[in-house]
């Protein structure tokens, strides 16, 4: 769980930092390709394939390749179509993905784990709901596809760790995961990429190095291992208290506006559907898996 809070935190400054410094200003899929690139640096040096049969380092990548490079083509294009209120609105959707697709994947059916996400999905949408035109329907198709790349990615990260040793060592099997994110993001750039649009300055190189380094690196090797220590439920839940923390963010540095309110009252929806996700978990004697 402290792993899910913490990439939470780091993650609450990218919704902001794509939308105002790259979106519509650097091309989609060099970042997608830059990000995943930096990300894969961290992690080569320690790469040690004996630890991993050639079945499950293509499975690796498979995941890697879904969950960072087709989710985040999906997720890049959507700030050309949507604000970034809009496109956190619509990530709401993810813990009903995750709930449906854990289940699916581990061969059982808990309702509970759906009611808990469909309360974090309303105490989301309490604080993101805005007003949107009959024009926005492309746009919530793409991050609807991001969603549910993440969602089955995450899924399937949980799937594949639990049959593995609990001994092994991650961070020297976890270069796969990025590998198989480069071997869409590279064709992705160089058949749809625009090399004209490249950054063009200082700030946005460095905003691509922390989404890379940082953000994507680091955070989505905690993220993952994090969703296998929890349960269904609370994995769902908690791809919701993104959309607050980045709200949080948003409002604190950018001095976008907000309705405090909401963003509190959706909060504690988000909380307390935690809250009822453990107490439920810790009744009925529930594993993480």
């Amino acid at each position: 769980m402290s792993y899910l809070v913490g990439v939470t935190a780091l993650w609450a400054f990218s919704f902001s930092l794509i939308g105002v410094y790259l979106a519509g200003q650097v091309d989609s899929y060099f970042a997608v390709l830059l990000r995943v690139g930096l990300a894969a640096l961290i992690f080569l040096p320690f790469l040690r394939p004996r630890l991993l049969s050639g079945k499950q380092r293509v499975t690796l990548m498979a995941i890697g390749a879904v969950q960072l490079g087709v989710m985040y083509i999906f997720f890049y294009q959507s700030f050309l179509l949507l604000s970034v209120p809009e496109v956190l609105l619509f990530t709401i959707f993810t813990p009903v993905y995750i709930a449906l697709l854990d289940d699916i994947l581990f061969g059982r059916f808990t309702p509970f784990y759906l009611l808990t996400a469909l309360l974090a999905v309303l105490g989301a949408a309490v604080i993101r709901y805005d007003s949107i035109d009959g024009s926005f329907w492309v746009g919530f198709l793409v991050v609807q596809g991001a969603n549910i790349c993440f969602a089955l990615s995450q899924v399937g990260y949980r799937r594949f760790a639990a049959e593995l040793s609990t001994s092994l060592p991650w961070h020297n099997v976890f270069g796969w995961f990025f590998l198989g994110a480069l071997v869409v993001a590279l064709p992705a750039f160089l058949l749809l990429g625009n090399a004209a649009a490249l950054p063009s300055n200082g700030l946005q190189w460095g905003v691509l190095a922390w989404l890379g380094l940082a953000a994507s690196g680091g955070g989505y090797f905690l993220w993952n291992r994090g969703a296998t220590m929890v349960d269904a439920g609370t994995l769902a839940i908690m791809n919701n208290a993104l959309i607050p923390a980045g709200l949080l963010v948003n409002l604190v540095i950018w001095n976008r506006e907000a309705d405090l309110i909401r963003l509190v009252l959706g909060a504690l929806i988000i909380a307390f559907s935690l809250w009822l996700n453990n107490w439920w978990r810790e009744r009925h004697g529930y594993k993480t898996a």
